[in-house]
């Protein structure tokens, strides 16, 4: 255990307090001893009163501004749509303030690398919540992969698809699915956390290629695209993401000399390590709230024990790795 000496409470201020902060990340913050939630904002300042009583917050806004330039909030949480994640990012970063953005960083890596410079010119921490980077059940592969259980590492392939949602085929609004605000659509919202997770498993991806498409005209964003990639240390890699299929699937092989290792991204599924020794299935439950180890790992940077396995660096290449299979750069 590190000597460090303790710091005082981080007062976090969050901006956006829609679904992914009810259950998912914002008690993690609240459980998270050294951090606590002294405001939240929602351009509806309704929901935004409710959403700090129901959570035990002391104020809330609706006007973002006024909680970035809150005397009282030392650090601020992003979870808008990612379209405004540029515009309160700067705005954080000129304000010198500590942050942590929901992923994807940004919509292109573009806006994602000037959010990530913006922060590093200041010297001012920069999270982004890829958080399956600290959970237990991927950071057990990292432990068989490191440790030489399947030999040396050939290939991984992962395929995800799932049929059209009801909201998908009634033609209601979902920013999700509008390629103004991602261009990728369910690609950006599902396909960035396998992604950053294989460059955290595996090394970064050097070079990517891709095809995206929209085979179904539902909405305006892409509904289909593939992939091919490879890792620094010369893994190859091949994907393919479909949000019109007949049925769901998400798996992920890593193929070995020595052996395999299967799990699924989203699924509550077992990770299974197949090898000479036989076939081991692990399931490795979540915590309550998803996000709780990020959270945790966030406040062991800010102590000094260690570097947070998701910052703006690692999240502004994953935004790269997503653009290139897109075709946008």
């Amino acid at each position: 255990m590190s000597d460090s000496k303790p710091i005082k409470n981080i007062r976090w201020g969050i901006i956006g307090c829609g679904d992914v902060t009810e259950k998912k990340s914002g008690p993690a913050y609240q459980k998270t001893e050294g951090f606590e939630i002294v405001a939240v904002m929602r351009r509806d300042a309704e929901k935004a009163a409710d959403y700090a009583k129901r959570h035990g917050i002391q104020k809330h806004y609706s006007d973002a501004d006024a909680l970035i330039n809150d005397p009282e909030v030392d650090a601020v949480y992003i979870a808008t749509p990612p379209d405004s994640h540029k515009l309160y990012g700067l705005k954080v970063a000129e304000a010198g303030k500590i942050c942590c953005i929901e992923k994807p960083l940004a919509p292109s890596y573009e806006e994602s690398k000037a959010i990530y410079k913006a922060f590093e010119a200041k010297n001012i921490p920069l999270f982004t919540a890829y958080y399956r980077r600290s959970l237990p059940r991927f950071k057990q592969i990292k432990k068989w992969l490191d440790a030489n259980s399947i030999g040396q590492i050939r290939h991984i392939n992962w395929h995800l698809s799932k049929p059209a949602s009801a909201q998908d085929l009634s033609g209601l609004y979902n920013w999700r699915t509008d390629a103004n605000v991602a261009k990728g659509g369910y690609f950006d919202d599902l396909a960035s956390h396998g992604l950053d997770l294989f460059n955290f498993l595996l090394g970064e991806i050097k070079e990517v290629s891709g095809i995206g498409l929209n085979q179904q005209n539902l909405y305006s964003a892409k509904d289909a695209l593939v992939a091919c990639w490879l890792h620094e240390n010369g893994i190859t890699g091949t994907g393919s993401w479909n949000f019109g299929c007949a049925t769901r699937e998400d798996k992920v092989i890593i193929y070995g000399s020595q052996g395999t290792i299967e799990f699924s991204i989203f699924d509550e599924t077992p990770v299974i390590l197949s090898n000479e020794n036989g076939i081991v299935p692990l399931m490795i439950e979540h915590p309550e709230n998803v996000q709780l180890h990020h959270v945790e790992n966030m406040k062991e940077q800010l102590l000094g024990n260690g570097i947070h396995p998701s910052n703006g660096k690692t999240a502004t290449h994953t935004s790269w790795v997503m653009d290139k299979i897109m075709g946008t750069i």
